[in-house]
């Protein structure tokens, strides 16, 4: 039971029964990427046309859609990247996880969550006091 509540109204842990249905009945797959999001488009005669869509394979995050789709699903490119031989920049990075929140969180140095000391003060400020 709690399976099936979880499928109908939690859309972060997936599509929903709605989201499923106006899939099956307004979209046609474009294609998926490597990391098995799967790419929609609406349907040639659909009451609305060009609109574009993710359904991620597993939570939703927007993070996880790489460089090559994020330009189709935004309409910067026409042309999916499953139909044209896309080579990623030098400077486009594969996907990391956003890891805010979880241990494997970027702490920098001086951060109370930081492992370790924190660096002594380095006395080069000098506190404002009333009548300074």
């Amino acid at each position: 039971m709690s399976s099936m509540f979880v499928e109908i109204f939690a859309w972060w842990t997936g599509n929903t029964w709605g989201t499923r249905l106006d899939t099956w009945l307004h979209g046609e797959l474009v294609g998926e990427d490597e990391q098995g999001n799967r790419y929609y488009q609406s349907k040639p005669g659909a009451k609305k046309q060009n609109r574009r869509w993710v359904i991620y394979n597993g939570y939703a995050e927007a993070s996880t859609v790489p460089p090559s789709w994020h330009g189709w699903l935004h309409h910067t490119v026409d042309v999916p990247p499953t139909q044209q031989n896309y080579k990623p920049r030098e400077w486009e990075k594969p996907h990391r996880p956003n890891l805010t929140g979880t241990p494997g969180a970027y702490r920098p140095p001086g951060s109370t969550l930081a492992q370790g000391q924190r660096p002594p003060a380095t006395g080069d400020y000098n506190a404002w006091a009333p009548g300074d």
